[in-house]
C-alpha cells in the first residue's frame, strides 16, 4: 500500500509541477490576490475527479471514442489561443499596480469560471489525469489502486496550495509594470505553445 500511495505522489507531481495552462493561471491569480484560495481549490478537487474517474477506468472509455478527443483538442486550442492573445496585449498596456489594494479584484465567479475552461477545455487534463495516470494505476489491483490514486490526489492537492501561498511571496516583485509585461509574456508563449502542440499532429496530417 505504502508503495502504491508513495507512486502516486511521485507520479502525480511529475504530470501536475510542469509549465501549463493551469499553472500560469493560478500563479498570476495568486500573485494578484485574486480568488487565489478558491481558485488552488478549484484545480485540485478538478483533478482529484480526474484521477479518480482514471483509476475507475474512464480512460478506456475515453480513447474508444476519438470524436471526443477531437472536440476537446480544438475547443482547448482555440480558447488557449484566445487567452494567451489577451495575455499579449495586457502586456504591453502593462501598468504599476498597488497589489495591498488588489485583493479581490474581479469577481470570484468570472475567476472561476475562467478556472473551469481552462481547466476542461485543455485535453492534457483528461491525458494526464484520466489516460496516463489511469493507465499506470492498472499495476495495482485492489485496495493498492485505490491508494495510489490518493496519492496522486494529494500531489495535485499540496502543489497548487503551495504554487497558491508561493506565489505570494514573490508580490513585490510585481510592484513594477516591467514585471507584469515578463509575466504576461510567459503565459501568451505557454498558452500559444500548448494550443501548437495540440494542433500540430492535425497539421502534420495535412502536410503529409
Amino acid at each position: 500500500m505504502e508503495t502504491a500511495f508513495l507512486q502516486g505522489i511521485m507520479i502525480g507531481a511529475s504530470l501536475i509541477i510542469a509549465v501549463g495552462a493551469q499553472n500560469a493561471f493560478v500563479l498570476k491569480q495568486s500573485i494578484m490576490r485574486s480568488h487565489s484560495l478558491p481558485i488552488a481549490l478549484t484545480c485540485s478537487v478538478i483533478d482529484a475527479l480526474m484521477i479518480a474517474a482514471g483509476v475507475a477506468g474512464l480512460g478506456s472509455i475515453i480513447m474508444a471514442f476519438p470524436a471526443l478527443k477531437h472536440a476537446a483538442t480544438f475547443g482547448g486550442a482555440a480558447f488557449l489561443l484566445w487567452y494567451g492573445t489577451n495575455a499579449l496585449k495586457a502586456s504591453f498596456n502593462a501598468k504599476e499596480m498597488d497589489l495591498s489594494k488588489a485583493k479581490g479584484a474581479g469577481s470570484l465567479k468570472t475567476a472561476l469560471m475562467t478556472t473551469l475552461a481552462i481547466s476542461f477545455l485543455n485535453p492534457h487534463l483528461y491525458l494526464d489525469t484520466v489516460v496516463l495516470l489511469g493507465s499506470i494505476s492498472t499495476q495495482f489491483s485492489g485496495e493498492a489502486r485505490q491508494w495510489f490514486g490518493a496519492g496522486a490526489i494529494l500531489a495535485s492537492f499540496i502543489w497548487f496550495f503551495s504554487l497558491s501561498f508561493g506565489a505570494r511571496l514573490m508580490a513585490p516583485m510585481f510592484a513594477k509594470p516591467a514585471a507584469w509585461r515578463y509575466l504576461d509574456r510567459f503565459i501568451f508563449v505557454t498558452m500559444y505553445s500548448i494550443a501548437i502542440a495540440l494542433l500540430w499532429p492535425y497539421a502534420k496530417a495535412l502536410l503529409q
